[in-house]
């Protein structure tokens, strides 16, 4: 089982257009960061978390040419820009794509890919979604593979993390209910988002995000939805506690 980061940047993605700080300056490779996505490989299934605009270069990058499903945490374009793309895998498959989410999110995908639903008027180049409902309280299967969503709020918004194995995942929120950390124990790897060291009003900061980890317990934690604002990569990692780092695009976590 795996675990690759297809990207960690935030909703702009580092470098910011027009910037020129010491991050975005950065000549290193690992301060350059797409939009924030994850692929997970369990007993022969591609499972990718979130599709955002970066999702054709994340795939070619990688040279990933097959999954099996796409989860997404919520309906921000940054996590479902992307969809589009999927039709390659619709034309070289000769299958709908399965996309899990929740009922919100799916209705927030029928508006912005209206041309892909509209069943009186299906364009002959459209992506085929085949849309399934997770229910948040709710174990689902991808193939064999068993699914944990995980609840959390992204300011206000309803958004879901995932447990698959001994993997847990969840970017895009600031506050998890009481009750999800029981579905957080015994973690090999944990990943959470953190996208400033102050306080935000819908990602973790550094210290809320590094509480989460402490109590958390995986054995390794990583930091993705980095931003800018965040010290370049290798001061940032030296900053940071034993166990814990920050993730970066293309990279491989074997668990």
């Amino acid at each position: 089982m795996r675990i690759t980061f297809f990207g960690t940047g935030t909703s702009q993605g580092v470098p910011v257009i027009g910037c020129h700080c010491p991050v975005c300056s950065s000549a290193d490779p690992r301060d350059q960061r797409l939009r924030t996505s994850a692929l997970i490989e369990a007993m022969g299934q591609k499972i990718l978390i979130d599709a955002g605009p970066d999702f054709r270069y994340q795939m070619l990058r990688s040279r990933t040419d097959h999954l099996d499903a796409i989860l997404l945490t919520h309906n921000h374009k940054d996590h479902t820009g992307g969809l589009d793309d999927v039709r390659a895998i619709n034309f070289l498959e000769k299958r709908s794509f399965p996309i899990y989410c929740e009922e919100y999110v799916q209705e927030s995908l029928k508006m912005e890919y209206a041309y892909a639903f509209d069943t009186d008027k299906i364009y002959p180049g459209s992506p085929r979604f085949l849309l399934q409902t997770i229910r948040p309280y709710e174990d689902f299967f991808v193939g064999g593979v068993k699914v944990t969503p995980i609840r959390a709020y992204h300011a206000k918004l309803p958004v879901l993390g995932f447990r698959i194995g001994t993997i847990g995942y969840l970017t895009d929120a600031n506050s998890i209910p009481e009750e999800e950390f029981e579905k957080l124990r015994g973690l090999d790897v944990f990943v959470i988002n953190c996208v400033t060291y102050n306080p935000h009003p819908s990602h973790f900061g550094l210290h809320e995000a590094l509480s989460v980890i402490e109590r958390v317990g995986a054995k390794t934690s990583y930091i993705t939805h980095i931003s800018h604002s965040l010290a370049p990569y290798l001061q940032f990692a030296a900053s940071l506690p034993a166990g814990v780092y920050p993730a970066y695009d293309t990279l491989i976590v074997e668990v």
